[in-house]
């Protein structure tokens, strides 16, 4: 007689990481609001998605059958920063519950990239063909329109126009030396940003924060969701190291430096990270009691 199996159901980094597997029907939206199980272990990101549908529902239940597509967005824009009051958390910007969507549903308050994770789905859902841009500095949100392309600032939906994209742009082409022949054009940094790259940014936003904050477990969170986000980006497997190192489990962190030495042999910090994995080694194993 045989024993049934017992089937277990996947961690809650196995389940993004399958998630995130392919760039086909990527789920952006779901995608991004696992993000707040690393702050709220019990979240019911299924609930999430349900309220996002639901205002998208609402909104759509009053657009004209007729209605064209500026008529759309000026509608859309209306209603989300309006009617609803999604805007930036200008009081606290660098709060990590602004890249949380669950948080941002609640409060109303956000970060250009999360509060343009919701304004695309809203958008997608009227039928209105958005896109993000990931503009260094200040996540955008493009729309092709008959009548042209539309850049907004997805923390107030207002228009850009060239020069103050320009404008936007210049502190950082500046500090990058991308200045005369080296100047690169604006329109490089307007293409649109497929999903991984959108959740990419979303991740590293909360990097940023943690390591800020000097929250070494929160940042590891993080970077165990962009080593499967970005499997190839062998400078996030370098930074799980360090931060597993500084948690103390040397065994691991060795073995993620000895990948990034490994696959990333011309990085400028080789010596140095070389250099910390060898400390690494020679650390003896951690004792059992």
């Amino acid at each position: 007689m045989s024993l049934p199996m017992r089937l277990e159901a996947p961690s809650a980094l196995e389940y993004f990481a399958a998630l995130v597997a392919e760039d086909a029907h990527f789920p952006l939206l779901e995608a991004a609001a696992l993000l707040g199980q690393d702050a709220e272990p019990g979240l019911d990101v299924q609930a999430v998605i349900d309220e996002v549908d639901r205002l998208g529902q609402r909104f759509c239940s009053r657009l004209p059958a007729d209605a064209s597509a500026l008529h759309r967005l000026r509608m859309l824009n209306r209603y989300f920063f309006h009617e609803l009051g999604f805007g930036g958390n200008a009081n606290n910007f660098y709060d990590p519950q602004n890249s949380y969507l669950h948080r941002v549903l609640e409060t109303r308050r956000g970060i250009p990239v999360s509060l343009a994770v919701l304004y695309l789905e809203l958008a997608t859902q009227a039928g209105l063909p958005a896109l993000g841009v990931s503009f260094p500095g200040h996540f955008l949100v493009k729309l092709h329109l008959p009548a042209g392309e539309v850049l907004l600032d997805p923390l107030d939906g207002r228009s850009l126009s060239r020069e103050e994209l320009e404008e936007r742009l210049e502190p950082f082409c500046q500090q990058r030396g991308l200045v005369g022949d080296d100047a690169v054009p604006l329109g490089l940094f307007l293409q649109a940003a497929p999903p991984r790259d959108i959740l990419a940014r979303m991740l590293g936003n909360l990097k940023s924060v943690h390591r800020a904050a000097g929250d070494l477990v929160s940042g590891l969170a993080v970077q165990e969701r962009l080593v499967r986000l970005l499997p190839e980006a062998w400078e996030e497997w370098r930074d799980r190291g360090l931060l597993l190192a500084e948690l103390g489990q040397s065994q691991a962190a060795a073995d993620d430096l000895a990948l990034y030495l490994r696959e990333a042999p011309q990085a400028d910090d080789v010596q140095e990270i070389r250099r910390q994995w060898q400390v690494l080694r020679e650390q003896p194993p951690p004792r059992w009691h």
